[in-house]
């Protein structure tokens, strides 16, 4: 079943006008085989199946300078390569950041990434609000030791802040048994836990529903998210709670 038609055979949901773009946090050169990327190449087959334009980048393969700050160079770094990725990052619908587990943590190479995201935050859009507001985010999570939610929630929280929109069950992943073990796709492993299928299909559509609604809708309202107009002075009904004793 191709979920790009209703049961009519009609066409039920047109994705073609979304853009996708997988950050894949290996620590792995380009020449490497990465598990992380194998998994996110699920979820990226099923947008492409329905018209999204997908990219897949390596993070590790760009000199990406350490900081907070749109563009390093400015603050004294020879070579920054975020400010072009950023610029592809910024034209995307969908944002998937995929990352092995390493000591039960995500990747340097991710945490790397949020940071940077974190440096855009002064960035806003023409209505005011986070430019990062009316896209969505998900994660991809792989590893031989647990820690699939736990590195999630440090993920999806950190993009929900920034301003991502995280639909419903926005991660998937595949871990082996405790301690050393195969990796996603090591001799087929993982390919037959249902678990892993289910969650890389539910997390791909969700977020293609998402980016779908948000686009037409020409991303979140302004009224109380406006932050031009919080800096002018208004202040969307808040007032100072009164002490009470």
């Amino acid at each position: 079943m191709t979920g790009a038609r209703d049961d009519t055979g009609s066409e039920a949901h047109d994705f073609s006008a979304l853009r996708a773009i997988y950050l894949n946090c290996t620590l792995k050169r380009a020449e490497e085989p990465s598990h992380t990327e194998l998994l996110m190449s699920a979820s990226a087959e099923i947008m492409r199946k329905n018209g999204v334009t997908v990219e897949t980048i390596r993070p590790s393969e760009h000199r990406i300078a350490f900081g907070v700050y749109p563009d390093m160079r400015e603050h004294g770094w020879e070579r920054d390569d975020w400010p072009k990725l950023w610029d592809r990052v910024k034209q995307a619908d969908i944002l998937v950041i995929g990352t092995p587990i390493w000591l039960g943590e995500e990747s340097s190479v991710c945490r790397l990434i949020i940071e940077r995201l974190y440096g855009m935050s002064g960035e806003l859009n023409e209505k005011g609000q986070s430019s990062f507001y009316g896209k969505v985010g998900g994660t991809v999570i792989t590893g031989n030791e647990d820690g699939i939610k736990h590195c999630a929630m440090s993920i999806l929280y950190a993009l929900g802040h920034l301003g991502y929109t995280i639909p419903p069950q926005a991660d998937c992943g595949w871990v082996g048994e405790a301690g050393p073990g195969a990796s996603y796709g090591d001799d087929g492993a993982g390919f037959d836990n249902d678990f892993t299928k289910r969650n890389t299909t539910i997390m791909t559509w969700n977020l293609m529903h998402m980016a779908r609604m948000l686009k037409q809708a020409g991303g979140l309202p302004k009224e109380g998210n406006d932050r031009r107009a919080w800096k002018a002075g208004c202040r969307f009904d808040f007032e100072n709670p009164e002490h009470r004793a």
